[in-house]
């Protein structure tokens, strides 16, 4: 059997400049991303005639998750999730599979974390974390 599995080079993580006629500048840097980590809320609703002796729920809100980037530190890449940090509004921002049909994940988000790991021998890096508000949508 041939796999279907596609490989990460190429991938790419976008930020949008937040005009009418919006327009996306990769992230650069990016060593990985990991999410959204997409989650669903369940309510209990488990009462003394429930069957079986199990436990019943319904579904409730879902919560789109976060999305975290292990990058390189630059000052430039700094400068930039910081400023989304200190911002009190939401950045749209889009996730770009290498695959064939060029997959995006759309989302807008609050940057949560910038955190900077200094290691006594490696690469200085950045993990930042983005909050996701509302839904992901995947389009080709």
């Amino acid at each position: 059997m041939t796999t279907n599995a596609i490989s990460s080079v190429g991938a790419s993580f976008t930020q949008g400049d937040g005009s009418s006629n919006e327009s996306f500048t990769a992230v650069a840097e990016v060593n990985s991303i990991t999410g959204p980590s997409k989650t669903r809320d369940t309510i209990d609703v488990t009462s003394l005639d429930s069957t079986g002796g199990y436990k019943e729920f319904i579904a409730s809100f879902r919560d789109a998750g976060e999305v975290t980037l292990n990058m390189n530190y630059t000052r430039d890449a700094y400068e930039a999730m910081n400023t989304a940090f200190e911002s009190d509004s939401s950045v749209n921002y889009q996730i770009v599979m290498p695959d064939t049909g060029a997959t995006t994940y759309d989302f807008a988000a609050f940057v949560t974390g910038v955190p900077i790991t200094i290691p006594l021998i490696d690469k200085v890096t950045m993990d930042v974390t983005l909050k996701i508000t509302g839904q992901v949508t995947m389009s080709s």
